[in-house]
């Protein structure tokens, strides 16, 4: 569901409560930096001068193919289509994909695709958004356990650590150690065994058609709207919407 939708309103439903939240990660409870900061930071790297212009024209020009945050789709062709193909079940294979992609980047300086996937996966090339660790502690400490669902090839709990809510994951199903993706049922099931929980008492919160996949399962889902680095998503709505059910 999307903000003030409710997916199910049947009474069996509204009364079930729900134990156990599922989050997805990218574009639920963090954001890439801004594309502009990371050209910069990747040509100072290498010691490349680049004026700000410049580096606007390439962030512009690495969105403009689809790379993470973008939202746009991914332009892949076929030299590394076979990667892209498998970017989140290996660490290899997504290296690969994703300097594919930034290596058709038009006007780029040597190394630039590199860089840039050195910064996709450095901890501090990513922000929280504001109310994620206020809900994310909310739910601490109404007890109800969490568990991280990420179609991912690289390990995020570096990233979540720098972040600052490492502490507040209690099962962590990232599809390169698991083997299975969004919107396969699997992940969705791994992540309940886990939590030792029906799926009729989960929620599921993300940002993508992929992630409300779980309400194949019996899954509750709530996705969230688009916002950029820092911004707000709306989850004190996964508050209301924990807090709300009771059961009768």
């Amino acid at each position: 569901m999307r903000p003030n939708e409710p997916h199910d309103t049947s009474p069996e439903s509204s009364f079930r409560p729900i134990t156990a939240v599922l989050w997805d990660f990218h574009g639920t409870l963090a954001q890439v930096e801004p594309l502009s900061r990371s050209v910069e930071i990747a040509a100072d790297q290498l010691g490349v001068e680049l004026p700000p212009y410049r580096a606007t024209i390439l962030a512009d020009a690495l969105g403009a193919l689809g790379w993470v945050g973008s939202g746009q789709p991914a332009k892949v062709t076929p030299s590394f289509a076979a990667a892209w193909a498998d970017r989140d079940l290996t660490e290899s294979a997504h290296r690969e994909a994703f300097i594919g992609l930034a290596d058709q980047t038009s006007g780029a300086f040597d190394g630039f695709a590199e860089a840039m996937y050195e910064r996709l996966i450095a901890p501090d090339g990513w922000v929280a958004f504001r109310d994620t660790i206020p809900t994310l502690r909310a739910l601490r400490d109404a007890k109800i356990p969490t568990a991280l669902i990420s179609n991912i090839g690289f390990d995020l709990r570096p990233v979540i650590k720098h972040l600052g809510f490492d502490d507040l994951i209690d099962h962590w199903i990232l599809s390169y150690e698991v083997g299975w993706c969004k919107p396969e049922p699997e992940i969705f099931r791994e992540a309940c065994l886990r939590l030792e929980v029906e799926p009729e008492d989960v929620l599921m919160v993300g940002d993508q058609p992929a992630d409300a996949a779980a309400t194949a399962l019996g899954i509750r889902a709530y996705l969230v709207p688009h916002a950029g680095p820092g911004g707000d998503v709306g989850l004190d709505a996964v508050r209301q919407l924990v807090g709300a059910q009771r059961v009768e």
